[in-house]
């Protein structure tokens, strides 16, 4: 009894659980859009910068004999946006829009399903957007249905959004994905939702935003991992010399819906000289409006995975205490004044008090960082994915 799983676009999560299937011997399929495996053309064309995105879709060659991939659209959608081609990818039903791929990549999987039973296959494993059809399928033939929602369900997320956009109207415009979504994406949210046996959430929050009605599933919660690659705090001394600035280093959308304008509010606040603020993320608005709202940041453009940690390297990250809001989805990652900060959301006045902790408090970081990294060994990725297939497998002998 195996399992059929699937991902568009596929990330760290999705990553960890198909390389955990793949070592018990529970994957039968993978299915995605782009693959690089080793020395494969699309691995020899990432070297190319134009195509650098695609580095992000390496996997190792053990599971080329288990994926099924299909990268047109996916590859259209990242030309059209590295061209500027909106009228291409920007809305729901354009030609290489992410809806777009994520439907036909449902669709293509959903017409895998339904050539199997329930003796080939026990679970359909599918992520928020790219799960309705193969779900309809998968029950239809009383296969297993396990959903991955990495984020808030869309109705909490939508209340959340409308306040911070009267709170932050400057910043609506980088919100994008939940703020133009249609009634017809919202309730292929909620069906795929209703279809499945089993949530898969990586925090509190996450848990709590679900419905009434979905808090009766089998529900299983999971913090994110962490990269296993550590960096050497006995040998690096740069986050020690206190005649430098201090780095803060934000990774991820450069959103509201990240935090980055409260993010940016508290450095403002803050006022000074000893702070140097790098940002590493897609541009969500053109860069004269994040000038506008801060003057002074390093930005850095987004890059495969294992750059972002050179990166963190570099600023000392790997191994520094983080800032974080309840509504991250690793608030549980977190031990409050020991490892890093909780702070509430909507708060750039607590941020910037922290930041201004860490201002006048350097020679206090190395252990505080120390304990952070300990603390991280615990949730890595390969035990995140090792902890969700523990519960297939469970599913499929209670079966």
């Amino acid at each position: 009894m195996k399992v059929l799983i699937s991902h568009p676009t596929s990330n760290q999560n999705n990553r960890a659980v198909v390389k955990s299937l793949e070592k018990t011997g529970l994957l039968h399929e993978f299915h995605t859009t782009i693959v690089a495996f080793p020395n494969s053309i699309l691995d020899r064309l990432s070297n190319f910068k134009a195509l650098n995105e695609v580095k992000r879709r390496g996997f190792h060659s053990s599971l080329k004999p288990y994926t099924k991939s299909f990268p047109w659209l996916e590859m259209g959608r990242l030309a059209a946006s590295k061209f500027g081609l909106h009228n291409f990818y920007e809305k729901e039903n354009d030609l290489f829009s992410v809806d777009t791929v994520y439907r036909n990549m449902d669709r293509r999987v959903a017409s895998k399903v339904e050539k199997y039973t329930a003796k080939d296959i026990s679970v359909v494993y599918g992520y928020e957007d790219g799960a309705l059809e193969s779900f309809k399928k998968a029950k239809e033939l009383g296969i297993s249905c396990f959903y991955e929602l990495p984020i808030a369900f869309w109705k909490t997320r939508e209340n959340l959004m409308n306040k911070e956009i009267e709170r932050l109207p400057e910043w609506a415009a980088t919100w994008k994905g939940g703020l133009t979504d249609s009634i017809e994406k919202l309730d292929r949210k909620t069906q795929e939702l209703r279809l499945a046996d089993t949530v898969i959430v990586p925090s509190t929050f996450v848990k709590d935003s679900l419905p009434d009605w979905a808090k009766e599933k089998r529900i299983i919660m999971v913090p994110f991992g962490t990269p296993s690659e550590r960096a050497n705090l006995e040998t690096t001394k740069e986050y020690r010399d206190e005649t430098k600035p201090l780095r803060v280093l934000f990774v991820g959308s450069m959103s509201q819906r990240k935090g980055l304008g409260d993010l940016f509010k508290a450095v403002n606040l803050l006022n000074t000289a000893d702070l140097e603020l790098v940002v590493l993320g897609s541009l969500q608005a053109p860069m004269e409006f994040y000038r506008n709202q801060l003057k002074n940041f390093t930005y850095e453009k987004g890059r495969p995975h294992n750059e972002v940690l050179e990166l963190m390297k570099e600023a000392m990250s790997q191994g520094l205490p983080i800032i974080i809001t309840s509504n991250t989805g690793g608030e549980d990652l977190v031990k409050d004044g020991e490892t890093g900060f909780l702070v509430p959301v909507s708060s750039p006045e607590i941020i910037a008090d922290k930041i201004n902790w860490f201002l006048e408090n350097r020679s206090k970081i190395p252990l505080m960082g120390k304990m952070a990294q300990e603390h991280a060994s615990k949730y890595t990725w390969e035990k995140y994915g090792d902890t969700i297939v523990t519960e297939i497998y469970n599913t499929i002998q209670n079966k």
